[in-house]
């Protein structure tokens, strides 16, 4: 479609009432030897069904269907795009993707602004498709590629924007040499992606270290590693050892209580204490955050450094910051046997557990000890040696009391209707040289559930608080799953022969909560868990408190991580001017744009550390799996999709069982979870026991792919038949992704 073309529809899709072509001559700011080229472009418009003409007036034809969109990701055979509500692009991270098959993306890259028409709906499996008509405003965005031999000439092959390497027009400032990782803009741009020429903006060495494509992959999607001079220098001033003692005379002093920190082993950024007395009428739960709004000021380069950051990033064994180590790993962090500014929540707990009152309080604090996960689960179950005892002498009768009213607080979450959802994380191990050696799931003992619980009850009480006193805020949201999306868990786990019947709509939270107990001694646990945490919606940050579906809680903030997170810091920021007696109207004034900011950014934010903690996982994983090609393992098929299966392994890495690598035949996905199609009747249902080979991994792309040694079948699926009659026809493929995270 040519340039008059487009810019006819542009022009057409902002006006629903049509336009006659002398007012198109005008909005286009066309001369007039042009005239000739728009009446030939509106006459095989018109032929195409692009437009339609009625009394020399053109409209679109269908004009639901078209709009403008920012492309949000690009493979080497297809990409998705997000449509754009007006002209707002931060919309977009928020809309549904549509599927564009590569030959109908004009050569478009993310962050490309586009103009698209929808070519067929989405499903329950698979998402809306559309095909870009033209690339409206062309992105600057870096893209990452590894360096290959074509001849005897150097050129980049891009990770995913398309199988053909890509010439080299412009060389960076060092020299290139086979196999480097490297970060490239597009110098020229073609028709498809292959005709595209590049410039080299940055060489991190071989593209076969994890941790340079890691250092890619932050460098191309904006995630500063370093800090802005100014920003330093902020920093340094603050940096000091002890607060002011001005301060601490001002505030509630608490250095004499057995306050005390639990972390894991490694952690410097400690943001959290606790403290705990058992009483006549049941508990004095103290929970005391670093008072990280005291060091960052409103409008200081820390603080726009720190909203424009979110949250901080944390992959292997590396941490990218919200805030300078200066605060985040010194005056700020709650370290042992110093005294630290903190913003305290006092709460009195009854003996079952409920919340009877609650207050607000900035506090002097100085920790007993650094508590370690580890220790104090050792010491919860009776193995800890007297190394451990003798550490913890200070605060060692608190420990039973935590325990015993963590429990009480569970036991009320799970009445609740609360779903136990098991999120299994990751833990990659790496050498001296920052290389992967092992990868495991992340241990969750007692004692991280007793922080857990403590840490709920004090954002529980933050966002009571706004709520009572209808002040602005930073709301942590849950949305209920959509009608659409309860339909389809039904389904699914009918195909799955799951054996639990009625799911559909009006499921409550309560019965997706029975499903994941009553299935917890099954051999279908892991699969039906997955299942139920992909029906769940994401959550996010919100100005509006419309409560949290997965605690069962109609009040819920984040106010226990300033350190890691701006939405905790924003409403630090507010609470402090309450408990200094600002007026309702002066925060109001104060901070309603200010809380509606930082909940639209740190749910952006958010989205995206998620991201890239997970494609920065992926390349460690592969970088493991690499000195293990040719082993086999256990695991289970943990999604499936036109492409392959999934197969994961109790390590937590997961690879792809190519479908040309399958038996023969010709695969459709059914209720998302069945592949069938094999000509000789296999069929692969997520949740079915597997033994894979390991045959490559690609540390560049983060991909390992396995090969099938022995399958097993799970318990018997709906019949053949039955699949068909429940499978939709295909229109798009969906957009899978490889690991769901906890929301």
């Amino acid at each position: 479609m040519n340039r008059i073309k487009i810019n006819v529809m542009c022009a057409l899709c902002k006006c629903e009432k049509g336009l006659s072509e002398k007012e198109l001559v005008k909005k286009l700011a066309l001369p007039k030897k042009s005239a000739k080229k728009l009446e030939q472009a509106l006459t095989e418009m018109k032929k195409h069904g692009d437009i339609t003409g009625k009394k020399g007036v053109w409209k679109i034809k269908d004009p639901e269907n078209y709009f403008s969109a920012i492309v949000t990701s690009v493979n080497t055979r297809s990409g998705f795009i997000a449509k754009i509500d007006g002209e707002n692009t931060e919309t977009a991270e928020e809309n549904a993707e549509l599927f564009v098959r590569g030959k109908d993306l004009c050569g478009a890259v993310p962050g490309d602004k586009v103009l698209a028409r929808k070519i067929a709906e989405a499903g329950i499996d698979r998402s809306a498709e559309a095909v870009v008509l033209s690339v409206l405003e062309e992105s600057d965005r870096l893209l990452t590629g590894k360096v290959v031999a074509e001849g005897n000439k150097l050129m980049v092959m891009p990770d995913k924007l398309c199988d053909a390497p890509l010439f080299i027009a412009k060389v960076g400032s060092k020299p290139l040499a086979l196999g480097d990782k490297v970060a490239f803009s597009i110098k020229k741009r073609g028709e498809r992606h292959f005709d595209h020429t590049v410039e080299i903006k940055e060489s991190f060495g071989s593209s076969e270290d994890a941790k340079s494509s890691a250092k890619a992959y932050m460098l191309v999607n904006g995630l500063h590693t370093e800090f802005p001079e100014e920003v330093l220098a902020e920093a340094q001033k603050i940096d000091t050892d002890e607060p002011d003692a001005d301060e601490t005379e001002r505030r509630l002093d608490l250095r004499g209580e057995p306050i005390f920190t639990i972390d894991g082993a490694d952690t410097k950024d400690i943001d959290d204490a606790v403290s705990i007395k058992k009483t006549d009428f049941g508990y004095k739960l103290g929970v005391h955050i670093a008072d990280v709004s005291h060091y960052v000021k409103k409008g200081s380069a820390i603080d726009k450094e720190a909203f424009l950051r979110g949250t901080s990033i944390y992959y292997a064994d590396k941490v990218v910051p919200m805030l300078p180590k200066e605060l985040s790993n010194g005056i700020c962090s709650l370290n042992p046997n110093v005294d630290r500014l903190a913003f305290s929540c006092l709460m009195e707990i009854s003996d079952s557990g409920e919340l009877l009152s609650y207050k607000f309080e900035k506090t002097v604090i100085r920790s007993r000890v650094k508590g370690v996960y580890s220790e104090v689960n050792k010491i919860i179950d009776g193995t800890a040696d007297d190394e451990i005892k003798a550490k913890y002498e200070r605060v060692l009768d608190r420990i039973p009391v935590m325990k015993e009213l963590s429990d009480i607080l569970i036991k009320n979450r799970i009445a609740r209707g609360a779903p136990e959802i098991d999120t299994p994380e990751a833990k990659i191990i790496t050498d001296e040289n920052g290389v992967c050696v092992d990868v495991k799931p992340r241990d969750r003992g007692i004692a991280e559930g007793i922080i857990e619980e403590f840490m709920l009850m004090a954002n529980k009480s933050a966002a009571s608080l706004a709520m009572r006193e209808n002040m602005p805020f930073v709301y942590r949201v849950h949305e209920a799953p959509t009608a659409e999306k309860l339909i389809a868990l039904g389904e699914t786990l009918t195909a799955l022969n799951a054996g639990f019947e009625g799911i559909g709509e009006r499921t409550t939270v309560a019965d997706l909560a029975k499903i994941i107990r009553n299935s917890r001694d099954t051999d279908k646990y892991t699969v039906i868990n997955r299942l139920v945490l992909r029906t769940m919606m994401k959550a996010k940050y919100s100005e509006e408190p419309l409560g949290h579906y997965g605690l069962v809680m109609p009040e819920y903030a984040h106010f226990t991580s300033p350190i890691r997170r701006y939405a905790d810091l924003s409403i630090h920021r507010i609470l402090t001017d309450y408990v200094y007696a600002l007026s309702n109207e002066k925060l109001k004034k104060k901070y309603e744009n200010f809380a509606r900011e930082a909940a639209l950014q740190a749910s952006l934010t958010e989205l995206s550390a998620v991201k890239c903690e997970r494609e920065c996982e992926n390349f460690y994983m592969a970088e493991y799996m690499k000195k293990h090609i040719g082993e086999e393992f256990d695991g289970f098929i943990s999604g499936v999709a036109p492409s392959g299966i999934y197969v994961a392994l109790p390590s937590t890495i997961e690879g792809l069982v190519s479908v040309n690598a399958l038996p023969a035949g010709e695969y459709e996905v059914s209720n998302g979870v069945i592949l069938t199609g094999a000509a000789d009747g296999t069929v692969f249902t997520v949740g079915d026991k597997i033994r894979v080979k390991c045959v490559s991994a690609n540390v560049n792309g983060g991909f390992i792919d396995f090969e099938i040694i022995k399958h097993e079948r799970s318990d018997k699926p709906k019949s053949a038949d039955d699949t068909e009659k429940q499978s939709k026809p295909k229109k798009a493929p969906s957009k899978t992704t490889k690991k769901p995270k906890a929301e």
